[in-house]
Formats: C-alpha cells, structure tokens, sequence
C-alpha cells in the first residue's frame, strides 16, 4: 500500500509543478504581449486566438488568478513531496552509517531543497524563459486553461484582486486592467536610431520620424524665428508699402506695429493686398486691414503650438517671453521645417543655415545648440545660451567682431573631441548683423592644430 501511495504521492507532484508552469507561462506570456499583436492575432478568427484576447483584456484578473493558482500548486507540492522524498532518502542515509532522529532530520532537510529546486527550475524559471522568448505561442496553450481556473475560482480572484487594489489605491496609484503598449517618445527615438544603424531604415525617414518624435519636446522659443529676424511694418504703411515690402523680403506676412513689435497690431498678408483696387492701395492703411493673431507664451510646446497656429487663419503665432515682451514669431513653415529640415522655395535667401566647407561647417549664429550638435557634430555643454551665436559671445564675453576666434568647450569641460588624440573645436565670426553674430565658421581641429591655434591666441 505504501508503494502505491509513494508512486501517487510522485505522479502528483509532478502533475502540480506542470501545473505551477502553466500559471507561470501563463502570467509571463501575457505580461509580454503587446495589445496590437493580440488584436490583430485574434482578428484571424482563431479560437485560441480570441482566447487570448480575452485574456489580455482581463489581465489584472488574469494575473491574480495566475498567483493564486502559483501559490496552491506550491503549497501541495512542498506538502506532498517534502515526506516522500524524505523518506525515499531515509534508507540511504543509513546505509552510510546516520541512525536515530538524524537521519529523518537530514532527510527531510534535503528533500526540501530538493523539491524546492525541482519546483523552481520546471516549475517556474524553465516555462519563464519558454514565456518571454515565445509568448504568443505560449499564450495560445495557457489562454483556455487560465480562463477555466479563473472562472472556477472567481470568487476568491475577486477577493484577493480587491483587496490588493484598495491597498494600490491607498498609495495613491489607479490599478490598471491592461498594461499600456505604448511606448514613449524617448523609446521610440531610440529603436528608429537603432534601426536606421542596423540599416533597416533607412537614414532619411530616420531622421524625419526622430525630429517627429522629438516635436512635442520643443518650445515656441526653440520653433520661432527671433525677433531680430522679423520684417514687421509700420500701423500707418500702406497697402502699396506691404507690396514693396513683399517684393524686397520674400516675405508674405508682416507684423504690423505701433513703435515697436512689443506693440503688434496683428499680422497683413500679401493676398490681401490683391482684395482692394489698385486706386486705393496707396490710402489704405494696414492698421485697419491688419488680422489679430494668437499669443503664445516662448515656454509652450510644440504640440500645442501647432494647434494654435492651425487654428489661427493666419497660420502665425506671436511669441511673449515672460516678461510679456515680443520674442518672435512662430509660422506653420518653421514648425514643417522642423521636422522636414530646411524647406525653401524661390522666394527664399539662398543662403543655408548650415553649409559644408572643406575645413567645417559654415552655421547661422542663430542656430539652435541641439541643431548644432545634429548637423555638425559639436556636442555642446549645456550654459546659458540657446544658440551658437550665444555659446561664442559667452566664450568671448563681448560684443564680437568679424574675425575674432574662440575654442569651444566640450561636455563636461573636456578638452577632447576624439575619444584618442586632444583636440578640440574652433569657432570664427565670419559675419555680424548689427550686434548680432550673423554666420560662424566652425571646425574641428586635431592635437597639432589646436597646439598651434593655443600658441598663436596665448
């Protein structure tokens, strides 16, 4: 009769340990599905298919009555096998010489370990890894079975999942029934930079999908273009003064102001122009045909920066700094070549923002720091500067003039700019606008070079 119950008492715990594993399976299979993939799985029309769906949309139930199901199989396991191995084992320790309560001690201790390393392995670390490495296959087998166990035991899942929810929501955290399969800008960044690096994309939708990304991480300060670079018009110019100003400019919007762009109207548009007799252009004054345009703070985000301009018949937002001053405008053409890159057409300057010479890169001083750092290859520490033109009049520290030179520092305030030999980067002011840094010649010198450069400025 003992052989019988020893023989069951074996097939059981090897019955519980898979049972242990199709919990296990089951929870780690589930928790990797992304939502998508059982969507579209489950649309084939697949039995198992839409088993699993249902499983995924319940997964906090799913995953309680996973636990439930882990800790029970384990529970009668230690229960069930901890005696029999222990007195499977019994006989061999005295063969070796053990007597008395020693022998039951000894065994007993290492039928533990063993049932609970046996446990472990098959139970939960071997159906873990079959999880996590083919999840939806694994999902298919486990869906039917932990749907069952849950429907049984229901009452307790409930039980348990609403006590382990008032405790969540206690700290101050709304449980939630699926996970979120959406990953965050910042992730998808970087799976589109590996991918264009692997070559499975290719370089230009990298970089159009990565400045897609990074668009909502930018502010109205960063998208507009400065103050120093508006053409704005007087509030009593006159519609024939707008055209000349059209022709000689490029441009097609203008500001209109009284004194000064602190004191802006609103904006005229070139089409308007063509709304009133050429007999009147010459007495029609912009300030009654100027349209009022939104304000926008410099510290709002490109997302909602968008919208604005949208919405706005214009197309142009007006951007305050925090003291309520004009810091620049913001149009739908700045924001498309943000993620576009440089657009032009033949109205535009000919000049680029940033031009390849055969000794650097020919910048705008209003480059932006991050622009910099993506054309050129400088990486910049940050300071308090948004602009090359900035970062050279703080290494300065005066108003610069055409021809002046700097070194400019590297992150952290190394002096390197290759990770093996010391160099550096040198800036040159090529062009000024006023008191404004118009164009910089940036190059990257190498340890000769920026010996000399460091010899010839000392």
């Amino acid at each position: 009769m003992s052989v019988v119950l020893t023989i069951a008492s074996l097939l059981g715990f090897i019955a519980l340990t898979a049972g242990t594993a199709l919990f296990v399976a089951a929870e780690f299979s589930l928790t990797a599905l992304e939502r998508s993939t059982v969507e579209a799985h489950a649309r084939e029309g697949d039995m198992r298919a839409r088993q699993v769906r249902q499983a995924h949309r319940t997964l906090s139930f799913q995953l309680s009555g996973a636990q439930l199901g882990i800790t029970i199989t384990t529970l009668i396991t230690g229960y069930i096998a901890e005696p029999v191995l222990a007195r499977l084992l019994e006989p061999a320790f005295g063969a070796i010489g053990l007597e008395g309560p020693a022998v039951h001690g000894v065994s007993l201790a290492l039928a533990l370990i063993l049932a609970t390393s046996l446990s472990m392995i098959y139970g939960e670390l071997v159906p873990k890894n079959i999880a996590i490495a083919a999840p939806l296959s694994t999902a298919r087998w486990t869906a039917g079975p932990m749907i069952a166990f849950s429907t049984v035991f229901g009452w307790m899942i409930n039980f348990l999942n609403g006590a382990a929810n008032w405790a969540v929501r206690r700290m101050g955290i709304e449980p939630a029934e699926e996970l979120r399969s959406a990953r965050s800008p910042q992730e998808l960044g970087s799976l589109v930079r590996t991918s264009a690096l692997h070559g499975a994309l290719d370089q230009r939708t990298a970089q159009l999908v990565d400045r897609s990304l990074q668009f909502g991480d930018r502010s109205a300060e960063e998208l507009m273009t400065p103050r120093v670079k508006i053409e704005a018009l007087d509030r009593d110019a006159t519609i024939a003064d707008l055209i000349c100003a059209a022709h000689d400019t490029g441009f097609s919007r203008f500001p209109v102001i009284e004194g000064d762009l602190d004191n802006t109207l609103g904006v005229v548009h070139i089409k308007q122009a063509f709304l009133h007799p050429v007999s009147a252009r010459r007495t029609v004054k912009l300030k009654d045909i100027a349209q009022p345009v939104p304000i926008v703070p410099a510290s709002l985000d490109g997302d909602e920066v968008l919208e604005r301009v949208r919405a706005d018949g214009m197309q142009v937002a007006l951007v305050v700094d925090e003291y309520g001053g004009t810091a620049g405008i913001v149009t739908m053409e700045d924001i498309i070549e943000e993620i576009l890159g440089d657009v032009r057409d033949e109205h535009d300057e000919e000049e680029l923002d940033v031009r390849r010479t055969p000794t650097g890169w020919n910048c705008s001083g209003l480059l932006r720091i991050d622009e910099v750092s993506r054309t050129t290859g400088y990486n910049a520490p940050e300071g308090e500067y948004e602009t090359l033109g900035g970062l050279v009049l703080e290494r300065l520290g005066r108003i610069p003039v055409a021809g002046d030179e700097v070194l400019l520092p590297q992150p952290g305030n190394h002096p390197t700019f290759d990770p093996h030999t010391r160099g550096g980067w040198i800036a040159k002011v090529e062009r000024m606008d006023g008191r404004r840094i118009d164009r910089v010649l940036l190059r990257p010198v190498d340890a000769d070079a920026l010996a000399i450069w460091e010899h010839s400025h000392g």
